[in-house]
């Protein structure tokens, strides 16, 4: 038995006030058809272009290893050759996965085979991002720190993807000082015996497929798995409100940086006592 769901719709033809209307100020997921329409990544952003043009860029890998108190939050665990990493993930399945890799500041004239479509307000253009993951690799459920919406574009292959409501967050065994849950938590197989407050959540999932772009707004929790060796593009947008700016900008100053000292004093300590306190929580909030 696995969580109660909805299908995130897919849509295409919307206006810019349809979707602000019935999306963006309703904080509702969506995933767009269209928004990557006459971008020339569509067709030209393969393994071999990217081989060619950043191949011998070394890049920073990730997995999903435990939260570990000795290294700060976002520490790769290993690093090669572009070129290395995207054979691995056309070959064969592995956790390795990079997130937040600015590929920008080494090939910029990538930066020409997208635009930002006028149906998205207030996106920050200097700050696209990529992500890259072989097959089977997961990305943990959290949430974006500086509480922007994100708009995910989704290039080879396919993606499944699972979004939760802020208001779920205690539900979510959410971590104190933190943007992700209790680790031992499955999230696509949870145990509602051993975590409670998991009965209560409905989640919003679908295939991501090559050239739709997902909508995740503001401060909504996703876990995703890479169905396929592939990768995505994400243009950040400002929030309007000036207290969700506010408590981003806190997010990302104050409450990383205490976070990062606190681990350095306390050690897995620190990391036992928000974990207890995000059990205590969670179990509460059924």
């Amino acid at each position: 038995m696995g969580f109660s769901s909805r299908e995130i719709p897919k849509v295409k033809g919307l206006t810019r006030k349809e979707f602000e209307r019935d999306y963006l100020l309703k904080k509702k997921p969506v995933i767009l058809k269209d928004f990557s329409s006459g971008w020339a990544a569509r067709d030209k952003w393969t393994p071999d272009y990217f081989k060619k043009v950043a191949g011998d860029t070394t890049v920073p890998l990730y997995d999903n290893s435990k939260v570990d108190y000795s290294k700060k939050v976002n520490e790769p665990i290993a690093k090669m050759p572009f070129k290395e990493y995207l054979e691995l993930i056309e070959r064969e399945p592995t956790q390795l996965r990079m997130f937040l890799f600015n590929i920008f500041t080494h090939v910029p004239e990538l930066c020409e085979d997208f635009f930002k479509p006028d149906l998205a307000p207030n996106v920050l253009s200097k700050f696209p991002m990529m992500f890259f993951g072989g097959c089977e690799s997961e990305v943990f459920i959290h949430f974006d720190l500086d509480l922007s919406h994100v708009f995910l574009t989704h290039f080879h292959g396919k993606k499944s993807v699972h979004l939760f409501d802020p208001k779920y967050s205690k539900n979510l065994y959410k971590i104190p000082f933190a943007v992700h849950n209790v680790e031992d938590i499955d999230m696509e197989n949870p145990d509602f015996q051993k975590w409670p407050g998991l009965k209560s959540v409905t989640r919003d999932a679908a295939i991501l497929e090559h050239g739709e772009t997902l909508f995740i707004p503001s401060g909504w929790w996703h876990y995703m798995k890479y169905i396929d060796g592939s990768y995505s593009l994400a243009l950040r947008s400002l929030d309007r409100s000036p207290l969700r700016k506010l408590r981003g900008l806190y997010n990302v100053t104050l409450m990383r940086q205490f976070d990062n000292m606190a681990r350095k004093i306390g050690g897995q300590k620190w990391i036992n006592y928000k974990d207890q306190i995000a059990i205590s929580r969670g179990n509460r909030a059924h």
